[in-house]
């Protein structure tokens, strides 16, 4: 089947775009999140499209006076990989790599959001991992600090973004768990296990990104620590694998309390201090969801409010859907910088560095 995406130069196969190598579990997907220099007025939305499960689907959610209201949206892709809409948001690449708009209508909530980037995005190491034999995920992500403008209206209350309102926007497609759990077990003695942390942060002339994957016992298999000077290009980046988290989890969670990261430069160590400030549950956005998680079936087309009370929210509830947090933080940095960004944290079984010898052990 050709579609609009055939007269663009992007394929990637033989085949026609709409068709995406042969693995069910392919993706491609929008992210964005953005908060005001305090911590404040925090939102974020999330696209994806997944050519083999004839599916779309979108969310948008912002944090005011203590609740998370969200939106969630999905159709049937119909193998149209062009269309950014489904239902009421939408994305609008303005400008490609630095420039995106997102709009959003329906459900009590509109916006009218857009991003500029502050240098070229980064584009992280691969992320390749298998449990068992089986592939768990493959996939490129590109990531990107940047400011925002616009206006954010919930049940009729319209407030514009904060001067110096910024945040994160990522773009990555390959392959992760979507659409339905595959039902086969993974074997005798195999026990599913995720550790990851993230903290894109915004300083007042230049970003800094890290991210780490751990097994259970706490080696790395995948992690790196970029440094963007405003106005980089993308030859214009501090990259490195030295570098590394110490943080602690909230009592009786697994959500962060604290963090303080250090990145091995060329003129010595840069010490970074997380404090908390604001949290964001990332089910909002259909991560570990189990109504809205990412891929699924729910028909032509289907939208639906949430409003997530954030202080109600039970933090370990024998489910996997509150597992998975960001953390708005303030960052003082060793060389006398004050910003401001997320520590993205899930953890999933066991990981004995913190004494997380079951599944649901809590921190």
């Amino acid at each position: 089947m050709l579609t609009r995406g055939d007269d663009f130069p992007l394929h990637q196969t033989s085949e026609p775009v709409a068709y995406a190598g042969t693995d069910r579990n392919f993706y491609d997907r929008y992210f964005f999140n953005g908060y005001a220099p305090d911590g404040s007025g925090f939102f974020a939305a999330a696209f994806g499209v997944y050519p083999h499960l004839n599916v779309a689907d979108a969310h948008f959610c912002v944090i005011r006076n203590g609740v998370q209201h969200c939106v969630h949206a999905s159709r049937e892709l119909n193998m149209e990989r062009m269309d950014l809409s489904v239902g009421p948001i939408s994305i609008e690449v303005v400008e490609p790599l630095r420039q995106l708009a997102v709009r959003v209508e329906g459900e009590g909530i509109a916006a009218e959001i857009r991003f500029t980037g502050r240098a070229f995005p980064i584009e992280e190491p691969r992320f390749i991992h298998r449990i068992g034999p089986r592939t768990f995920m493959d996939y490129t992500r590109l990531t990107q600090n940047g400011h925002y403008e616009g206006w954010i209206e919930v049940d009729g209350v319209r407030e514009a973004l904060a001067a110096g309102t910024a945040g994160t926007r990522d773009r990555s497609w390959g392959v992760r768990p979507v659409g339905t759990s595959d039902a086969q077990p993974h074997g005798h003695g195999v026990t599913p296990q995720f550790f990851w942390q993230w903290t894109p942060v915004n300083l007042p002339a230049r970003s800094l990104f890290f991210h780490i994957n751990a097994d259970r016992h706490g080696a790395p298999w995948n992690t790196r620590a970029v440094i963007a000077p405003d106005g980089a290009g993308h030859d214009g980046f501090f990259e490195t694998p030295a570098a590394t988290m110490d943080s602690t989890m909230q009592p009786g969670t697994r959500w962060p309390s604290r963090g303080a990261l250090t990145v091995q430069g060329a003129d010595g160590p840069l010490e970074l201090r997380f404090e908390p400030l604001v949290r964001f549950q990332m089910k909002g956005l259909g991560y570990t969801s189990p109504k809205w998680g990412h891929g699924l079936y729910h028909g032509p087309l289907a939208v639906e409010r949430e409003d997530i009370v954030l202080d109600a929210v039970e933090p370990m509830a024998q489910t996997l859907d509150n597992l998975h947090v960001q953390i708005v933080c303030r960052v003082t940095t060793s060389a006398g910088e004050t910003g401001a960004g997320v520590f993205e944290q899930l953890v999933i079984g066991p990981y004995a560095p913190w004494g997380l010898n079951e599944f649901f052990d809590a921190g």
